[in-house]
């Protein structure tokens, strides 16, 4: 077990992402495509969080008995920049320790599908890593999910704010899947094993 995390307390499992059909498929809300996928596994349904702008998932992954861990899986239903004030009002509510946090997001700087998973840092211009930094400290787990960057001119913001391409779809389901593995890799057995599994 990683020094940083708690096993007794639940993990706080973010997807980020924007509401609404509009962005539903676009690389900046990948976020929310491994989010889904791993409700999907757990066998839950989102509901909406009572106050806070979120909708959450409750249950448990790993192993059948003592090994499985308690996680809440979060999809914030502010904008993207504003996802900091519902994860830590989250976080707060369930008594989750820092540690036991993970963001699930879009990264730039690294090519499309790789996934690195890390503890800490910056948010490297990520408006949701931002502002839940923001809120709650930077100490915690992300899980990176490239997307490449932009070709030609292209401005980021409309880059991250496009629909993967069709090129990119083929492979989708593949990446998100192998990302759910990956968290569910973190959750269970720690981040040196899951970084050692899926740093690609």
């Amino acid at each position: 077990m990683d020094v940083t995390t708690d096993a007794g307390a639940p993990w706080l499992i973010v997807g980020l992402g924007n509401p609404g059909p509009e962005y539903a498929m676009n690389r900046h809300n990948v976020g929310f495509m491994v989010a889904d996928l791993l409700a999907e596994r757990i066998g839950g349904r989102y509901k909406r969080a009572g106050r806070a702008q979120a909708q959450v998932v409750e249950g448990r992954m790993g192993p059948p008995g003592p090994a499985s861990r308690r996680v809440v899986l979060v999809k914030p239903m502010s904008f993207m920049n504003l996802s900091g004030g519902p994860v830590n009002a989250l976080r707060d509510f369930y008594k989750v320790p820092l540690g036991n946090v993970v963001a699930v997001h879009d990264e730039l700087d690294i090519d499309y599908g790789t996934l690195r998973l890390k503890l800490g840092g910056g948010d490297n211009g990520h408006n949701g890593l931002k502002s839940m930094s923001k809120a709650m400290g930077a100490d915690y787990h992300r899980l990176r999910f490239g997307i490449g960057r932009p070709p030609g001119r292209m401005q980021v913001a409309d880059f991250v704010l496009k629909d993967f391409s069709s090129t990119e779809r083929k492979e989708l389901d593949f990446f998100v899947d192998r990302a759910a593995d990956a968290v569910e890799c973190l959750v269970v057995e720690g981040l040196e094993r899951a970084q050692n599994s899926y740093n690609s």
